[in-house]
């Protein structure tokens, strides 16, 4: 009688709780995950349909008043002058050689402006991901 009442129990398990826990982390680290690379400067990408699924780990960031800014992984993009774009982005090459670049330009920023950070990336064979917002 015991083995029937206890195959019963097992029988009416609900699975609501357990569904509501999974819906709890899904949340969870869907708004932690849009917090890991913040963007603190402010620029108006570029529309685009097709959006890349790699993971950048560098970005470099030019505004609208045409002011150069750099980061690596989590940390907080820093102005840094034209020149000192290279290097920066050496160091991080050699820290992580599966780099990937993310170039952050403002619509407003005249095009020969972002060709010169892609010739940086080509002459050093950096992968380089212009990112855009989506339409």
């Amino acid at each position: 009688m015991a083995i029937k009442r206890r195959r019963q129990i097992l029988a009416e398990f609900s699975m609501a709780s357990m569904t509501d826990m999974i819906f709890l982390l899904l949340i969870f680290f869907m708004i932690t995950s849009t917090v890991v690379v913040p963007n603190a400067i402010k620029v108006l990408l570029p529309q685009s349909a097709q959006q890349t699924n790699a993971k950048p780990l560098t970005r470099v960031t030019i505004d609208a008043g045409l002011n150069y800014y750099v980061a690596f992984e989590n940390e907080r993009e820093r102005q840094v002058d034209f020149d000192a774009i290279t290097p920066f982005l050496t160091e991080c090459y050699n820290r992580d050689p599966e780099l990937y670049v993310a170039l952050y330009a403002d619509e407003s920023v005249p095009y020969r402006e972002v060709v010169k950070i892609l010739d940086i990336a080509n002459q050093n064979h950096f992968r380089m991901i212009l990112v855009t917002r989506p339409k």
